[in-house]
Formats: structure tokens, sequence, C-alpha cells
């Protein structure tokens, strides 16, 4: 009885400790996907933007940081740190299978953040704007074909309270699914946004 008891103490402790190590092995972001440097905060000096992942555990997260220059400083300040903004590259609900993805890209354009993302043939781009301490989301644009003739856009300025939709087969004509007018609001806040926030636009 003694014994049982022993192993059973001994396969709780080496479950907690395989579960702790897993944890430890997720928030260790070590492993640099992309990194980019431009002027985001419009004061004509480099910031820095770096997406990383885990070397090791299950899901593989990933995680957006954003550094903006100081005045009167040559250091760099964290800005944002979210790892709800990227799906996981093998994420929990399909069994740890990777989706058919390729891995965020992200650029400075203008002083905005784009950021591109294809999941499922779903190619998608994210423009964020600086101001007053937040990045703003302000378009968003997406493109799917169905694999033969057809294209489906869609475009939405969030800051005008614009949606398009719109089908285009190799000619030059377009066909409107949709036009959508809708009441600005209050644009969404780049570390409140999670993928799945992104894809109900």
């Amino acid at each position: 009885m003694k014994k049982s008891f022993l192993y059973i103490l001994f396969l709780l402790f080496a479950h907690t400790n395989l579960f702790s190590q897993n944890i430890r092995n997720q928030d260790n972001f070590s492993e640099i996907v992309g990194e980019e440097k431009g002027d985001l905060n419009n004061d004509k000096k480099p910031d820095w933007v770096v997406v990383t992942t885990t070397k090791t555990g299950e899901i593989k997260p990933f995680r957006l940081q954003i550094f903006l220059s100081q005045p009167n400083s040559k250091n760099l300040k964290l800005q944002v740190s979210s790892t709800q903004i990227f799906e996981n590259q093998y994420p929990v609900e399909t069994s740890g299978k990777q989706k058919n993805f390729r891995i965020p890209d992200f650029f400075i354009e203008e002083g905005k953040l784009v950021i591109l993302t294809d999941v499922n043939e779903l190619k998608s781009r994210y423009i964020f704007r600086f101001k007053d301490g937040n990045f703003e989301l302000t378009h968003i644009s997406r493109v799917i074909s169905d694999g033969r003739e057809i294209t489906t856009e869609t475009e939405i300025d969030l800051l005008k309270g614009n949606k398009v939709v719109f089908d285009q087969d190799f000619g030059p004509t377009k066909k409107y699914k949709l036009r959508e007018k809708f009441k600005p609001k209050p644009l969404p806040k780049i570390q409140n946004l999670t993928f799945s926030d992104l894809a109900k636009y």
C-alpha cells in the first residue's frame, strides 16, 4: 500500500514538473521570426518592431513587441507587447496540427504599421496608426480566390465607416456583392485585439 502511494506521488510530481516546464518554455520567446525598423511616432527617429516565438513547446505562439524612441534619449521604450494578435502556429483546437498558413509578415510604410497574414488562403492586410500613445486599427484589406476564376476582395475603412466586398474575374469587371456604411466606432487598439477579433470584421 505504501509503495502504491509513493508511486502515485511520483507520477503526480512528474506530471506537474512536465507541465511547469512546458509553461516556462512557452514564455521563453527567444526565437526572432522577423523585425523591422522605421519611424512610427513621427519623431524622425527609428523605432523597432519584433515578432518572436518559442523554440520549444507544443503550440508555438507568437509575440509582437513594439519599441518606440524617446525624446532626449537613445533608449527605446516598450510600447506594446501582445501574444494574442497572431494565431498560434500549432493551435490547441487542431490538436497541435499546423494550419495552412504562413508566418505573419509586417513592415512600416509611411509611418504606419502594416501586418500581413495568410491563413487558409485568406490573405489579409491590417494597417495601424500611432495616435495618443496607442496603435489603432484603421484599415483592413482581404483577398481570397476560389481556385478557378473568381477572386473576392474586401476593403474596410474603419475611419470612414465603409465596407466594400466585390468579386473580380480575370476580366476588368468588378461585380459588387456588398457596399455597406456603418457608424464609425472608437478604433480598436492593437494590444486589445486577438486574431479572432480580426476575423470578425
